[in-house]
Formats: structure tokens, C-alpha cells, sequence
């Protein structure tokens, strides 16, 4: 886009450029090329050189005058998003990270993951990338130690998880090493560079193998065995991924109120699948039901690509603009090792890398019910996930790069992405009642998880006339009873689940507070609007403007016309 170097969006396409060079592993990540031989440096060192360069470019974003109402949105959204990124290397909590599902030890193996394989030199670059594993695992022991040393330790629970990761990564467990079945993957290439590829990937293995004997051997011994982080950090980290200063009690209560809503709703539309049945009793007649299931992996990664590409051509035009860009979505299974569940990764800047839908399987899963999933698709591709962050990166004439392409907020990305499984029942997609109890399910579980978030970190109690445990105070164990008993979700799945809250305080609550602010700003704007509200015109100007945290969202949204 066209901007002075010295505006607000050139220091923010500057600190982008800076921080891909700092940050390799992101910048892969945001589809920033350039930087795919290398990896990023996770030592103290490095996250102190990344907070220096977010540190100049807020200094200087924050000094400029905006040139117009663009670069007011925008001042608005970096000076919130990276205030608070600075914040927490601040406190320390950045170098400290460890968890199941989003810390560097994963970023640095998914980003594998997002890198092209079409060519020699793309090959050649992975086999790069691969040699740096065991510096970048080194990095990120170092940091961990230093973590360990100012007090910050992740608790035991996260600590033996990630090493089992990293185990099964290695190759130590049922599935062949991830950077073997990586290198497999070069069959066509010449033979040194394959034997680039398969020395790089037996030592990047071995560094993981031996990372896992640190975490279990060295920083396993200083974990707190006691899993809630306590009001201060979690007030932090809510912040952050909420982009909001949430009053906590409050949000605890309605998490409760917004649970018991959506169970009488669940229940009615049970009644519908079997008279006088309970969710769970409904459940379990789709599940049997032959029309919901599907066999093989590959048949079902076939069936979301074809939901998926179906949602993206009914939505075109009737209900959103959607350009020929953010038509393409690829739907994939993922490498095995991760948490269980979907997730989705966006789009590179110049769209040669499409946004693509990831589903994470427990091992030897080869049967699937639809019924469960079928909003998740909608809630991963479109009109959720793939259409926000990919819209944003194809809004190269109005938003700088830092709005883009790093500007992701969980309540903005999380809640649009919920509102966007609503917004399909409203549109007609789920008139089907096994497909409404598999939405409805998804949000009772996305409810649930305020409710025990907040509970578990804060340790509150449990209030009266909930039916589960009444003045108790919340515990892991309890948190997986009221999941166990309380949602019809996977029972697989929420054992995972469980440690994602507990390693990542402040997330889960983002999805449900997110989709509460979208659904108030939509209802703000039809009553400004009036008789003329156009809600297609409100969603297109809405993502148009890029993530952003929930407070700038808000105020953004109020001068929408």
C-alpha cells in the first residue's frame, strides 16, 4: 500500500519487516517469505532483541500523527497490540512459555508444517531449516532455565505433557519421527540433498528426544504441581488474548447464565431428534445413525474440503464479498503429535500459499460423525476463520502489513468465528437438526469454558443452584467432571482440552466473550441504522478492518455508518 515511511503505516510495515528477520518461525507463519532457511532464536537473547524492536517501532507509532481515519484505526490497533506484548516480557512470561498447544517448542514444528515443497529450493530450504533444530531447541532450554531462575516455571501438567510431544516428534513413540516422514517426502529430489534431508532429520529428532529428557529430568523437578497461575497473571494474559480489561467476576457469572441458555436450547432441539430425550440421549441416536458417520481419513478430509468449498460459493455474493483470492481453501489432516481438534492457518501475503484448515486426529481414529463437526468447518473456514484473516490479508490497499498480517487477537478471530456458527443457522446451513445439536454443542462447550477457565485459575467457587458441586471450589479434576458430565462433547477430546486451559490461562474464555461483543456491535449498528441496517454491508466493512483486541474492535465498530 502506498504510505510515507515515516506515517503510521510505514512504521508499522517496518516493524513487520524488522520482526520477520528477528522472528523466522513467525514469519513463516504469517506467510512472510524470505526467511523459510532459518529458525528463530528463543533465548533470552532473542526475546529481548524482539522486544527492542517492538519497544522503537511503539515509540515511534505512538509520536506520529495519524494522516487520516486509516492510520487513526491503525495507530489505534498496534500501540494496544504490541503495549501489551511488551508487557509480558516485562513480567517475563514470554521466555517462561511452555504449554500443549501454543509455545515455541510447537511453533517451531509446526512451522514445518506451512513450508512449500514444490521445488529443489524449497527442499533445499527445509533441509536448512532442519539443521538449525537442535540451536533453536537449545534456545529455547536456555530460555526456560532463565524463566526457571526469575520464578516462572510452567506447571508439571504442561511440563510431562510437551515432553511426550516432543517424544512422539522424535519418533520415541507408535508414529515414525515427524522430520523423517518429512524428509520421506523428498523422494524426487537428488540423492545429496536427500541425504541432507535424512542427516538433518535423524539429529533434528535426537534434539527433540533429548529436549524431552531435559523437560522430564531438569525443569520437571521445579514445576509447580499446582496448575492455576493466580489473578495477576491470568489478568494479564486474559488481556492480551481478549484485547479487553474484563471485569473477571462478572464474566465468571455470565459464563454461568450463558451455559444454562444454551442447555434448555440443546434440549429442546434433543426432544426433536428423539421425543422426551436428553442431549446425551440424542447424541448417542446421530452417532449411530449412518448418515453421520464417515470412514478413513482421507474420506473424511475429503468430506470438510467439499463442506468447506460448498460454505465459500453459496456465501460469494449473496451474503459476503468474497474475493477470488480467499476462494481458495485447502483442507488437511494434520501431522500427529499435537492437541486433538481443528485449527487454521492463514493465507501468505501473496496468497502462493492458500489459508488452509488443519484437523488434529487421536491416534488410530479412522470413523467420524459429521453431525459433531459440521459448524467447526464453518467455525475453521467460512464464514469463520478463513474468511476473516484471509480477507484482512487481501486488504493490501487500505491496511499496513502489521494489520494484515500479525494483528490476530483470540477475542477478535475467536469470537467472529463463533458469531460466524450462529450466523450460519440464521443463514439456513444448519436446518438439519443433527447439524443445530452439533453447533449448539460447540457453544454449550465454548460456555463451559469460561466457566472453568476462570474458575480453575481464580480457584472460585462453584454457586448454588448450578446442580454440580455447590460451594466447591473449582480443581482440573472438577473442571473434566462438569465436561465429562455436563457437555455431549468427544470425551477424547476434553481430556486435551483440560491441559490447553490450564497451559493457556485467559484463551478459552475469548471465543464466548468475543462472539458477545460482535453480536452487541451487529445489534448496535441495526439500531443506528434502522430500516436500512444491510447486515451483508455491516460484516464486509467490519472485515475489512483487520484483527484487532475487543476494546479497539469496539470502538471501531461504533463509527461504522
Amino acid at each position: 500500500m502506498a504510505s510515507s515511511s515515516d506515517g503510521v503505516h510505514g512504521f508499522c510495515d517496518r516493524y513487520v519487516d524488522d520482526f520477520a528477520a528477528a522472528d523466522p518461525v513467525a514469519a513463516t507463519s504469517f506467510g512472510i517469505t524470505g526467511h523459510d532457511h532459518r529458525l528463530t532464536d528463543y533465548s533470552p537473547a532473542g526475546f529481548d532483541e524482539r522486544a527492542g524492536i517492538a519497544e522503537r517501532a511503539l515509540t515511534a507509532v505512538t509520536a506520529a500523527e495519524p494522516a487520516d481515519a486509516g492510520e487513526r484505526s491503525a495507530k489505534a490497533v498496534f500501540t494496544e497490540r504490541i503495549g501489551l506484548e511488551l508487557e509480558i516480557h516485562e513480567a517475563g512470561l514470554d521466555v517462561a512459555q511452555l504449554n500443549v498447544i501454543s509455545s515455541p517448542v510447537q511453533e517451531l514444528r509446526m512451522a514445518f508444517d506451512l513450508m512449500p515443497v514444490a521445488t529443489e529450493a524449497d527442499w533445499s530450504a527445509i533441509a536448512t531449516r532442519i539443521g538449525e533444530v537442535p540451536k533453536a531447541l537449545a534456545g529455547i532450554r536456555t530460555g526456560l532455565l532463565a524463566g526457571s531462575d526469575a520464578g516462572h516455571v510452567a506447571a508439571l501438567r504442561q511440563v510431562a505433557k510437551v515432553a511426550t510431544q516432543c517424544e512422539t516428534w522424535a519418533g520415541l513413540k507408535e508414529e515414525k519421527g515427524f522430520f523423517s516422514e518429512l524428509a520421506g517426502g523428498a523422494e524426487k529430489q537428488g540423492d545429496a540433498l536427500k541425504a541432507d534431508l535424512a542427516r538433518g532429520a535423524r539429529a533434528a529428532e535426537e534434539a527433540f528426544a533429548e529436549f524431552a529428557g531435559f523437560l522430564r529430568a531438569e525443569l520437571a523437578p521445579k514445576a509447580p504441581v499446582k496448575d492455576a497461575v493466580g489473578e495477576d497473571v491470568y489478568r494479564l494474559w486474559s488481556r492480551y488474548f481478549v484485547g479487553a480489561a474484563l471485569d473477571l467476576r462478572e464474566a465468571y457469572e455470565w459464563g454461568w447464565a450463558e451455559f444454562a441458555r444454551i442447555e434448555a436450547e440443546m434440549r429442546a432441539v434433543a426432544n426433536r431428534v428423539k421425543a422426551g430425550a436428553t442431549p446425551a440421549e440424542a447424541a448417542a441416536q446421530l452417532d449411530a445413525d449412518p448418515r453421520y458417520r464417515v470412514q478413513g481419513r482421507a474420506e473424511f478430509e475429503a468430506w470438510m474440503q467439499k463442506l468447506s468449498d460448498d460454505a465459500l460459493k453459496s456465501l460469494r455474493g449473496k451474503h459476503f464479498d468474497i474475493s477470488d483470492r480467499v476462494m481458495g481453501l485447502e483442507c488437511l489432516i494434520a501431522p500427529p503429535g499435537g492437541g486433538v481438534g481443528a485449527y487454521y492457518t492463514g493465507p501468505s501475503e501473496d496468497f502462493a500459499r492458500p489459508g488452509r484448515m488443519w484437523w488434529s486426529l487421536p491416534p488410530g481414529r479412522d470413523e467420524f460423525i459429521t453431525w459433531r463437526e459440521t459448524s467447526t468447518v464453518y467455525h475453521e473456514g467460512a464464514p469463520g476463520h478463513h474468511l476473516q484473516i484471509a480477507t484482512a490479508v487481501d486488504q493490501s490497499e487500505a491496511l499496513n502489513k502489521y494489520q494484515r498480517l500479525m494483528a490476530f487477537t483470540s477475542g477478535h478471530a475467536e469470537g467472529w468465528a463463533l458469531y460466524s456458527e450462529r450466523l450460519m443457522q440464521d443463514l439456513g446451513y444448519l436446518s438439519d437438526d443433527g447439524d443445530l445439536l452439533g453447533m449448539l454443542s460447540e457453544q454449550l462447550f465454548r460456555a463451559a469454558r469460561v466457566i472453568i477457565d476462570l474458575g480453575m485459575h481464580l480457584e472460585l467457587q462453584i454457586p448454588a443452584g448450578t446442580g454440580f458441586h455447590e460451594g466447591a471450589t473449582w480443581t482440573p479434576d472438577l473442571g473434566l467432571e462438569f465436561m465429562l458430565t455436563r457437555t455431549i462433547t468427544d470425551p477424547a477430546h476434553l481430556r486435551d482440552e483440560i491441559d490447553r486451559y490450564l497451559g493457556w490461562p485467559g484463551q478459552a474464555p475469548a471465543y464466548k466473550i468475543g462472539e458477545r461483543l460482535w453480536l452487541a456491535a451487529r445489534d448496535d449498528a441495526r439500531s443506528r441504522a434502522g430500516a436500512s441496517f444491510d447486515i451483508k454491508r455491516f460484516h464486509t466493512q467490519a472485515l475489512n478492518m483487520g484483527g484487532m483486541g475487543l476494546d479497539t474492535l469496539r470502538d471501531q465498530l461504533a463509527q461504522l455508518d
